[in-house]
């Protein structure tokens, strides 16, 4: 075996759960407890192959953090093996691809210490440092360089810092990477947001990574048909979001570059500003698509743009595993999106039981679920809108055309994001567009009012002279509300009139 020295400079702070197999020993005895002493090696490797955590959990996270990769700290889970004594230390050592042990550089990591006194194994960068004092970044930016000028041994780089700090680390992405399996880059936001609108990024011309699974790039300015590109058909996960005006592309030329990528399970294109529909139809009449693209293994589909552009592509797509879709439209007075319906109906894996719809600031997010109290949405649309009428009159409209998506849904809950709750943002909205909206959910059997919409829904619900509350909501059988200072009977016509026509209601004030 191959001796290695006996002090790995490595930070200790991810402790594992040794007590579980060797009662607690002395970290520094070279004598194992007696129990673990009489396996042999391959069964103290077993051992160790099953102690290592999963950087993932896909059944504990949200969509940021599967987008982010993980838990990347877990990386460390070997840290405290190799200091129990001198030959377990070996048997890691030796077994170090089997085990996919890797050095962590992260925040506070002391780098140049650790590439001297450490085995040459894969390095892993990890910098999301979105909620750490700035003023410690300069320290980190040295050993994020010189972790990378260890080009051989960079298996994975994950960074968010301010602008100044990152656009030199990514001049230090030159040259071949070739082990580099993910790629993530963004930048740390300001207090002033307005400064960060004209910023973009681009990778040196000479960064290669020709065993890159996982790319995602923000505000980055790369052509779609930059050689780089055409490098990377392993690609698992692609994500270029907010994409700059200045490296806007065609249609056609994203579907091209994306035909070599037979291998993506998850996609994101999301564009910085807004490129008008008309100017896109505008450019389909000059260049139609004419090229067709199945992506056999895509389970995941993003984007963000103008929703004439989103029309353009899906005819010419095929996704037979597709779970989730995000679709986000910019501020547009009208949405004709028949693609989309007969795309997401014919989609057999998007059929929703649950749905929530968050009314913010200058936004209306939906999301839709697969079953009542899943975590990861199927279904996630964000319309934009300052005002909570036009909110309204854009879902009816956009539901209009989807509704048969949400014709499975029983569970429906309506909120607002009360941090943005004023006068400005609360006007009244059309009656009949919350009618036209609410007609989408054929099918719910139980409905949330959040506080904040409770009197306009209820002003909605009332039948009018000559109605009849049969024609809406005919399957409801709970309605829930959280009413504030209120006299917690702003539903009872609405309930009062369905008891009558033979269809109760339980109703829950709270």
């Amino acid at each position: 075996m191959t001796h290695y020295p006996s002090t790995v400079v490595i930070d200790l702070s991810f402790t594992g759960k040794l007590n579980q197999l060797e009662g607690e020993p002395s970290r520094d005895s070279e004598h194992p407890s007696p129990l673990i002493h009489v396996l042999d090696d391959y069964s103290l490797l077993h051992i160790f192959s099953l102690y290592r955590p999963a950087v993932l959990d896909e059944t504990e996270v949200d969509n940021d953090q599967i987008l982010e990769g993980g838990e990347w700290y877990r990386e460390r889970w070997w840290y405290e093996l190799v200091q129990v004594c001198r030959r377990w230390r070996h048997i890691v050592f030796e077994s170090a691809s089997h085990l996919r042990l890797s050095l962590v550089c992260a925040r506070g990591t002391p780098v140049a210490d650790m590439l001297a006194h450490s085995p040459p194994l894969p390095l892993v960068i990890d910098h999301l440092d979105q909620n750490h004092d700035i003023t410690a970044e300069d320290h980190d930016e040295e050993g994020i360089i010189l972790a990378l000028q260890h080009r051989d041994r960079v298996r994975r780089v994950r960074l968010r810092k301010s602008i100044p700090i990152l656009q030199k680390i990514i001049n230090a992405l030159d040259g071949e990477f070739p082990i580099l399996e993910y790629l993530y880059i963004r930048y740390r936001k300001f207090l002033r947001p307005m400064a960060e609108h004209n910023v973009s990024f681009n990778l040196p011309e000479t960064f290669r990574a020709p065993h890159l699974r996982h790319l995602l790039l923000r505000n980055f300015d790369i052509p779609i048909e930059s050689p780089l590109l055409t490098t990377m058909g392993n690609l698992i996960t692609l994500s270029l979001s907010t994409i700059p005006p200045s490296a806007y592309f065609h249609p056609n030329a994203l579907l091209q570059r994306l035909s070599l990528m037979p291998q993506l399970e998850t996609l994101g294109i999301t564009f910085h500003n807004y490129y008008p529909s008309r100017d896109v139809e505008r450019q389909l009449m000059h260049m139609p698509i004419m090229m067709r693209v199945t992506f056999p293994n895509l389970r995941w589909l993003a984007f963000q743009g103008a929703s004439a552009y989103l029309e353009a592509l899906l005819p010419w797509v095929t996704i037979p595993l597709l779970e989730k879709i995000q679709v986000y439209f910019f501020n547009q007075l009208t949405y004709s999106i028949p693609h989309l319906q007969q795309f997401m109906s014919t989609a057999g894996n998007l059929r929703p039981k649950t749905a929530t719809l968050t009314f913010g600031k200058d936004y209306l997010h939906v999301k839709a679920y697969p079953h009542k109290g899943t975590r990861i949405s199927t279904l996630s649309m964000l319309l934009s809108g300052r005002h909570l009428d036009w909110q309204v009159a854009s879902t009816a409209q956009v539901f209009h055309t989807l509704g048969t998506v949400f014709s499975a849904v029983e569970h429906l809950t309506l909120e607002s994001d009360r941090h943005f709750m004023s006068s400005e943002w609360n006007n009244e909205a059309d009656p009949t567009q919350w009618r036209d909206l609410l007609g989408a959910f054929g099918n719910v059997k139980t409905l949330q009012v959040g506080y904040g919409l409770v009197e306009q829904l209820s002003r909605a619900l009332q039948p009018g002279e000559g109605e009849s509350p049969t024609e809406l909501l005919t399957k409801l059988q709970e309605l829930s509300y959280f009413s504030i200072g209120a006299s917690h009977n702003e539903f009872t016509l609405f309930v009062d009139a369905c008891q009558k026509a033979g269809r109760p209601i339980t109703m829950v004030c709270s």
